[in-house]
């Protein structure tokens, strides 16, 4: 374990430094599109490129990273990571940015399963719930942090921000190869059956409702943050400032939650419970948006909203992560590939009700997350796992 003493503090710079560089983006985003003439259209087609490039990619990255090793795919998505911010930066054309984007999607797909399986390997049972907490508020740490550098940055140069992405990006895949020496696989769940079929494996209980409740929560998150600023801003008049104090709110409450609390709840009530009380929390409080009017209740509502999400997706991860034995690749892989199904066809379904009626989203969100509700109740751990746990 002595050599990896600082591979987790690394694991974690590299996820921040990535989802850093995501944000960082944002602030300038209105700009690079009145510079090029980009239409909104366009622009929600980059986004989409992104996740569709991610969907694509993460089935072939996870399986690369039980084959060929965590590290060599963590380097190679930092490269790709950094090349794309670069190629944004200097992008002149549409078909450029779009390149760029589809590379940032990409390197998203190979560094998200390699992370995830290092981790894995690195940890225990015990210690795991709390490196998986970590890494889901490092990835909300670089969201909340990002938009901030990205625009004071943007006040040197409207393409600044990319350039310093990309040089982050760099920064992070040396660091990476330097120090990081690829783990052993764990030897923990030696003896559990191994799964085989390929994608058909998607299908086994054991994987199938946790896959199925991270499309759900993905596709219920992606439906309500996507609508959130439009539908504030239709419904109260909230001002840009209004909405970043709210998002940034919720966002620094949800990473206290997953670095405080995570691991001392997983060990309370333990993966499942915690996902389904997250859901039905989450649940009601994406319907109560549509009857809340007052600031102080809109505020309440989404930093609890947050709360929720961050800490259903580390749970589902570290559960994933448990049962995969010498799959972590794949299941990160799943994971990922599951999340961006949830993150293209959330916003497309949010957008097509919003313009119906501006409350449809919401409601939309609340029957998706319902449904995943009712699913953890069929849900049962393996039991060779619940074996292991009581170990």
């Amino acid at each position: 374990m002595n050599k990896h003493k600082f591979a987790l503090p690394i694991l974690l710079l590299n996820l921040f430094i990535a989802f850093l560089g995501i944000g960082l983006v944002i602030p300038v985003t209105p700009t690079i599109m009145n510079e090029l003439n980009i239409s909104g259209t366009a622009v929600g087609y980059m986004v989409s490129a992104f996740a569709l490039a991610q969907l694509i990619v993460s089935p072939f990255a996870g399986r690369l990273v039980d084959k060929i090793g965590r590290k060599p795919l963590i380097v190679a998505g930092l490269f790709v990571f950094a090349f794309s911010e670069f190629l944004f930066g200097i992008g002149q054309t549409v078909e450029m940015l779009f390149l760029s984007r589809i590379l940032g999607g990409v390197s998203a797909a190979f560094i998200m399963p390699a992370v995830t399986a290092f981790i894995a390997d690195i940890t225990t049972t015990a210690t795991r719930p709390k490196a998986l907490g970590y890494m889901s508020a490092a990835i909300s740490t670089g969201f909340i942090i990002g938009p901030g550098i990205g625009g004071f940055l943007a006040e040197i140069g409207t393409r600044v921000p990319f350039f310093f992405a990309a040089a982050f990006g760099l920064l992070a895949m040396i660091l990476s190869l330097i120090t990081l020496r690829e783990p052993e696989r764990s030897k923990e769940y030696e003896g559990m059956p191994v799964q085989k079929g390929g994608f058909r494996r998607i299908f086994v209980p054991m994987f199938f409702i946790a896959f199925m409740i991270i499309l759900i929560s993905s596709f219920g998150l992606a439906a309500f943050e996507s609508l959130f600023s439009l539908f504030v801003d239709r419904k109260f008049g909230f001002t840009p400032k209004d909405i970043a104090i709210i998002i940034s709110l919720g966002a620094i409450v949800g990473v206290i939650f997953q670095v405080g609390l995570f691991d001392r709840l997983t060990r309370w009530i333990g993966e499942i419970r915690l996902i389904r009380y997250s859901l039905i929390v989450s649940t009601a409080l994406v319907f109560l948006m549509t009857t809340v009017s007052s600031y102080f209740a809109i505020l309440l509502v989404t930093m609890v909203v947050f709360v929720g999400f961050d800490l259903m997706r580390p749970a589902v991860t570290t559960y994933l992560s448990r049962i995969a034995g010498n799959e972590q690749g794949f299941v990160g892989g799943m994971n990922s590939m599951f999340t961006s199904l949830g993150n293209i066809f959330g916003p497309i379904a949010g957008g097509i009700l919003f313009d119906i009626d501006l409350n449809y989203p919401f409601y939309f969100a609340t029957a998706v997350l319902a449904v995943g509700i009712i699913m953890t109740y069929w849900w049962k751990a393996p039991k060779a796992l619940e074996t292991k746990a009581k170990i």
